[in-house]
């Protein structure tokens, strides 16, 4: 009874510092979105500006659902970047050199993908080698594959069809009809979550406090929906995005795995004691990782409409930045998918901000390196002060 009682504090404890965090970045993120609002007269929150925004967000998105689940764990990768810029090369070559069509080029672009992460997978899991040499190594394997495979030019230009991926949108109708389905879905997840709760005799909030939050959740996804359709729609890239939210965060909530990859990340001695299986878990990680670099890869060569040799260049930071500032924490077992998607789009604003007030690149790198060097500091003293 007594460890019951001190396993539920436990979670209410976690959930709370989640919250916090959460409520914290959220708030970063509106004060940033005022701080260039003010500076560009009101431009930066123009319906297509914020399209843009979560069109630009989405390559960042995607390998930050991913880089999450390996922070959670104690890993780190290095390697999202180069990958991606590899195997959307490889969809370039296979649509304009050999002129495959874009179901087969996906295909096979996503087993090019899960080959990578198999490769790596092995590495750490099998052979113990740390995570930080593996796929250091496989950054510059694939950055050089990419010079290898496209000869130093860049391929282009790709099947219409496949431009689809990363340029189109969703027509205004279907994305009505999809914002709708997404407030059911909301609803009856946090329903189902508050009896669960209830269930195991975890603190719920009060009924007029759930109700407030699912009506805030439901007027921030009617924004977003209004937003989008005063422009051209909701952009196919976000929807690929949200499709992966939603399932990595029900496979991290969820799903054994889920619970095993928190479990490593928090006490990897106490999982292997548990009889977790740390090397299967590890060697799926890096799978989902290879996967998910790919269609990162295939979106990106999709919105360029070409592979180029630098693609994919120090995405790596971003991915992992915006895991960190969304709240995985540098020592592992810490970190939401939600979250992640948080951090990208507050990395994806200051590079949409300064870009279109034309500060030079290079100040922006320098602000994104400082971002991620507080975010960890922030991580770490919370971490202290706990």
């Amino acid at each position: 009874m007594i460890q019951s009682k001190a396993k539920s504090e436990a979670i209410e404890k976690r959930s709370l510092n989640i919250d916090i965090r959460a409520y914290t970045m959220i708030l970063a993120l509106l004060g940033i979105w005022v701080i260039f609002t003010v500076l560009m007269h009101g431009d930066f929150l123009s319906s297509r500006n914020l399209s843009m925004l979560a069109r630009q967000m989405s390559i960042t998105a995607i390998l930050a659902t991913g880089m999450v689940l390996v922070i959670v764990a104690g890993h780190i990768d290095l390697s999202v970047g180069s990958v991606a810029g590899f195997t959307g090369a490889v969809a370039a070559i296979l649509q304009v050199i050999y002129h495959w069509n874009t179901v087969p080029t996906i295909i096979i672009t996503l087993l090019v993908g899960f080959i990578i992460g198999t490769w790596q997978g092995f590495w750490i899991a099998y052979r113990k080698v740390p995570a930080f040499i593996v796929t250091l190594s496989s950054m510059l394997v694939f950055r050089g594959g990419i010079l290898l495979i496209t000869k130093g030019v860049t391929i282009s230009p790709l099947h219409q069809d496949f431009g689809i991926i990363g340029q189109g949108y969703i027509p205004p109708s279907l994305s009505i009809a999809l914002g709708v389905i997404a407030s059911l879905a909301y609803i009856i997840i946090d329903i189902n979550n508050r009896k669960s709760r209830i269930k195991y005799g975890l603190s719920v909030p009060s009924l007029s406090i759930e109700i407030s939050k699912i009506i805030g959740v439901i007027a921030l996804i009617a924004l977003f929906t209004g937003v989008m359709i005063s422009y051209e729609g909701i952009p196919v890239p976000v929807l690929i995005v949200l499709v992966l939210v939603l399932v990595l965060t029900f496979v991290a909530n969820n799903t054994t795995f889920g619970r095993y990859v928190y479990a490593i990340g928090g006490n990897k001695e106490a999982a292997i004691y548990s009889g977790i299986n740390v090397v299967k878990t590890n060697m799926t990680i890096f799978l989902i990782m290879g996967i998910l670099s790919a269609i990162a890869g295939i979106v990106l060569t999709s919105r360029l409409n070409a592979a180029t040799t630098s693609a994919g260049n120090l995405f790596e930071l971003d991915a992992i930045a915006s895991a960190i500032i969304g709240g995985a924490s540098t020592l592992g077992g810490e970190g939401t998918v939600p979250g992640a998607i948080l951090g990208a789009l507050i990395m994806a604003s200051i590079d949409n901000g300064m870009s279109l007030m034309n500060i030079d690149y290079s100040i922006l790198t320098i602000v994104k390196g400082l971002v991620l060097v507080i975010a960890v500091w922030v991580d770490i003293s919370t971490k202290k002060r706990g």
